[in-house]
């Protein structure tokens, strides 16, 4: 009799904190990369009136709170940096389009500003400790962080890139404490730990290591099309918490409060569910996994840092623009409100 009272009562301890989930971690990133209104060139000075009218779900969710906190302005191209371009559509190799006034404009809602940088092979080979000086510099002057976006899968120049962290953190140290937005460096992963290897391998080895971090934090991109199911997305995302050691070469795991996940938000000629609707969207179902998911090998807190979108306004020509009448109020703004996301973007979790 009493084996069986004891069996009933580890067993109603068991069914008590079966019944008590995970405590939720406050999300941090809550973010969006912006493609301008002409596919990611961002290659005209904008009419800001026009600009706040394909935009402002972004700074107005519909209670005058924004939707996100961070904005990602895409692209800037690394070979144009360095060479300092002036062109058609490049002033000092940085687009025409990304400047003070579209910075402000988020800025002065509480919205961090990055630019992302795509398209890295020949400035790398050609001279990445300049063109990590005059990243820096450029973050500097319009009070952005900087993104790097390289996405070469077969032979990335690590040692190359390692060059221009270096130059770019000699002018712009790593900050834990957020307070200077210009020392905000990130990097862009796969959605999981399959493509991209080799940069997954060294950025979380290396430059994502929680202990001793050198790149604030990366972001698990989208995959080719958008997870069918809360399931497909975090089996991707738990790739990288866990670690991936059957590759080559081993990938090892990344602390969940060095990333974040990326979900679409226009998957074709109408805007994603979201986008426009929060309930069953996948930042609904996943915010389970992302706000609770134990880390598996490095870090000691659970939760990822938040969520990314891709991407606002015009980020082709076979794809919606998120402008009126097809903004994200509805799910982006909603999931912010649900999420009770911070405004402005607070110190990030540091492991």
């Amino acid at each position: 009799m009493r084996n069986r009272a004891f069996t009933l009562a580890i067993l109603g301890i068991f069914l008590l904190l079966a019944s008590h989930p995970a405590r939720a971690t406050q999300l941090q990133v809550y973010g969006a990369w912006h493609c301008g209104n002409d596919f990611c060139t961002w290659g005209t000075v904008r009419d800001m009136t026009n600009f706040d009218y394909n935009n402002h779900w972004l700074i107005d969710r519909g209670d005058g709170s924004p939707s996100v906190n961070l904005v990602i302005l895409s692209f800037v191209n690394p070979l144009k940096l360095l060479n300092q371009t002036n062109d058609s559509q490049t002033l000092n190799g940085v687009p025409f389009g990304m400047n003070s006034s579209i910075v402000s404009y988020f800025t002065s809602h509480n919205i961090r500003v990055m630019l992302s940088t795509s398209d890295w092979d020949q400035a790398l080979n050609a001279n990445p400790t300049q063109l990590g000086t005059y990243a820096a510099q450029l973050a500097q002057r319009l009070g952005v962080g900087i993104e790097i976006d390289y996405e070469n899968n077969t032979s990335p120049n690590l040692a190359a890139l390692q060059q221009f962290i270096n130059a770019y953190r000699a002018i712009e140290p790593y900050d834990a404490t957020g307070a200077n937005p210009a020392a905000r460096l990130t990097i862009d992963l796969a959605a999981g730990d399959q493509y991209l290897v080799q940069i997954a391998a060294k950025a979380t080895a290396d430059w994502l290591n929680a202990s001793s971090p050198i790149l604030d934090y990366a972001n698990a991109m989208v995959p080719n099309k958008q997870p069918s199911s809360a399931a497909a997305a975090e089996s991707n995302w738990q790739q990288h918490i866990s670690g991936y050691p059957r590759i080559t070469p081993p990938v090892p795991p990344l602390a969940p409060a060095k990333m974040t996940g990326s979900l679409y938000i226009v998957t074709g000629r109408n805007p994603a569910p979201e986008c426009t609707t929060f309930g069953g969207s996948l930042e609904d179902t996943t915010g389970t996994f992302v706000q609770t998911v134990a880390p598996a090998g490095a870090g000691t807190t659970p939760g990822m840092l938040g969520y990314m979108f891709w991407a606002a306004e015009c980020q082709g020509t076979h794809s919606v623009c998120t402008t009126p009448p097809n903004t994200c109020q509805g799910g982006v703004g909603v999931g912010a409100k649900t999420y009770s996301i911070p405004f402005p973007m607070p110190p990030l979790r540091q492991n």
